[in-house]
Order: structure tokens, then sequence, then C-alpha cells
């Protein structure tokens, strides 16, 4: 299949029809058969689908939503997990292009692990999928979710459920001081700098004028972080911070959390250290994301205090379009040009729109939008 790659400079931020132009796309190509992309043998374009691990549920989705929908365009899928190994993952995406693969889209373990197997895929479109792939030209397109949005989104749920500011986000005019825990997610993923810069921005001004403290004194990106987004290491983490800074019985009253799985090490931890088991008796307010089942039970029980819903089967719909425009020499439609430089170019994106979850809304946005059936949070 022959293939050039688009090389467009920045234009600045444009501000076009959302998910639902994509999805319009996906189902006119899907009733469409001539217009599935052949390869040059006149088989049906081949497309690798890489996806970082299975570990976390929402990963699941995006390779069965992403696979599913290639598939229903006629194309030839191969989808493969890494185990959140990144050599595994380099590996994985090297056969895919050995193979022939005409297309690739790809979730990175690390986004900074494949600028030298990618060299090889300069004549195949490859499409970044949700994480930034770093230090490399050889990117034609990144599909995504406002990522600063879920940082704002995050922090603003924690400072609504510590009575800092009302329903409506305005202040409440409680004066504190109240006491939080910072966690970020994994530095090798370049979506956690963002979810952490978007929260502190909106925790910043409460923490200047000391209606918030950390007492642990941990508030920086470097010290927060959760290498590998692990559950685990954020249990053991907050179970220090614990011994460390509240060994006294000193009061906690929220902790910043960028992901369910470590929200639930969080948890885990708090609950164990006799803090809870539940918001309403004292387990300090806890954020999330990904909307995983497990957190979403969690919410509904009065446990964790909210989550973020990113709609994988819109992100999806998305890299699917991308694909099938970019094999059919168009160039897809993004809604940001400026913001995403990888250090070598920056990369063309699509952002879709986060949702907050919470105890009120979860059967609204979750059950009710077809994303679980309602026996699936019992």
């Amino acid at each position: 299949m022959t293939y050039a790659r688009p090389r467009t400079a920045p234009r600045g931020r444009a501000h076009r029809s959302r998910w639902v132009g994509a999805l319009a796309l996906v189902l006119a190509l899907t009733g469409c058969a001539g217009s599935v992309p052949e390869a040059s043998d006149g088989e049906v374009a081949r497309v690798g689908v890489a996806m970082p691990t299975q570990e976390h549920e929402r990963w699941v989705h995006d390779g069965t939503n992403v696979a599913a929908q290639l598939e229903a365009l006629g194309h030839q899928v191969t989808l493969e997990y890494a185990d959140d190994d990144s050599a595994t993952q380099a590996a994985q995406v090297r056969h895919m292009i050995e193979d022939g693969a005409d297309a690739l889209i790809i979730g990175a373990v690390d986004g900074s692990a494949l600028i030298d197997v990618l060299a090889a895929a300069a004549d195949i479109p490859v499409i970044s999928y949700d994480r930034l792939i770093l230090g490399t030209s050889t990117i034609d397109y990144y599909a995504t979710f406002d990522n600063e949005r879920v940082g704002i989104q995050q922090a603003t749920s924690l400072l609504q459920g510590m009575g800092v500011l009302d329903a409506t986000g305005r202040e409440t005019g409680a004066e504190g001081p109240f006491a939080i825990e910072l966690f970020a997610g994994s530095p090798d993923d370049n979506n956690a700098g963002f979810f952490f810069d978007g929260a502190m921005d909106t925790l910043r001004p409460f923490l200047d004028d000391g209606t918030l403290v950390v007492p642990s004194g941990q508030t920086s990106f470097d010290a927060v972080a959760t290498p590998g987004w692990s559950e685990d290491l954020a249990a053991e983490r907050m179970a220090a911070l614990l011994d460390s800074t509240y060994g006294g019985g000193e009061e906690l009253h929220g902790v910043l959390s960028p992901f369910d799985g470590i929200s639930r090490g969080v948890i885990g931890a708090l609950q164990a250290a006799g803090r809870g088991p539940t918001i309403s008796e004292g387990l300090p307010v806890v954020s999330g994301q990904d909307a995983e089942r497990d957190s979403v039970v969690l919410v509904d029980d009065g446990v964790q205090l909210s989550t973020i819903f990113k709609d994988t089967r819109q992100l999806a719909e998305v890299a699917v379009s991308a694909v099938h425009q970019l094999l059919n020499g168009e160039e897809p439609e993004a809604n940001d040009l400026t913001t995403y430089d990888n250090g070598q170019i920056t990369v063309p994106a699509y952002l879709l729109t986060p949702q907050l979850v919470t105890r009120d809304n979860y059967q609204h946005l979750l059950v009710e939008s077809g994303y679980y059936e309602a026996g699936d949070l019992a």
C-alpha cells in the first residue's frame, strides 16, 4: 500500500465537530464495503493494534472496541497486549511491521520506548492511542481525551467532597485547613503530567491561602508519582504516609488519586489503618479515573468519592476513523494542533471530553449509556 505521511505545520487550535462526526464516519464506512482500502496485493488492509496491558479493565475495553470497529470496516486486525512491558511491546510492534501491517494503532507502555522500532514504520500510518508516543516523527495522529481537564475534574471533585466548593463549583467559605495528600500516575506515561498539572492548577490557590495543606510536604510530581500506575505501590506509599505523618491520629481529609487502581490501593491502606470504612464514617475522600467496575461499585457504596469516565467506545471511533482516512490519503480531523509536542513534532490530536462520575450520576452515564449492564455493578 502506498502511503505518504502528511506533514502539516501547527495551525492553532481548531474547534470543530465532536466525536459524533467520527462516529458518523465509522457508521457510514461500515455500510460501504467499496470504501474499505486494500493493500497493494489486493488484500484487505491489515492493521496492527498494540495495547499496553490486560491487567487494567479499561485497556481490555480499548482493545476490544478498536478491534471490533476495525473489523466492522473490513480490516484484518492483529491485537496484542504487552503485559506492561515496554520491550515486549516493541517486539510486538516490530513483528506487526515485518508482517506487513498497513497501519498501526498503539497505546504505549512507555511513550519513549518505541523510537527505534517505529523508524521502520515511516511508510505506514501510525496512530498514538491515548498515550502520546515521544521522541519520533513517525506519528501521524493522536487520539485521546482532554487530559488536563481530567485533572481539573479530579481536583474539583476533591474540593467539593471536602466542602471547600459547593455542587456548583462556588467557594463555600470553609476555612480549613483541610489536610490532603497527592498521588500522581506513572512517570513513563505522558498523560500523567497533564493530569497532575490540571489538578495542581486547581488546588494551588487553596494551598496558597492555607485552606488546604499537604502535611507530608510531598507536592512535586517526582515525589508523588506511582510507577506503572501500581495499586500495590500506591497502597505501600499511603501506608508509609500514615505511619510517618498521621501516626498520632492526625486528620486526613482527602487524597488526590489519578486512577482507580491507585485509588483502591489508597483506600485499602486507609481502611486497614482504621479510617472509614466509608466516607460517612470518616474515610477521607478519594478521587479516581477510568470508571473501572470495582471502583464504580465503591462510588455507589460511598467508599470512593468519584471517578472519571473516559468512554473508550468514543476513543476507538476516533482512532479507527483516523486510520481509515489516512489509508485513503485523507487528513483526519483534529481539534488540537498545538498542545502535544512529542519532542520531534507537534502531533495533530483529537481530544474527547471526560465526564465526572459520582454516586448521583453513575447510573445515567454508565448503565443507561450501555457501557455497563446493571448487573455488572451489583
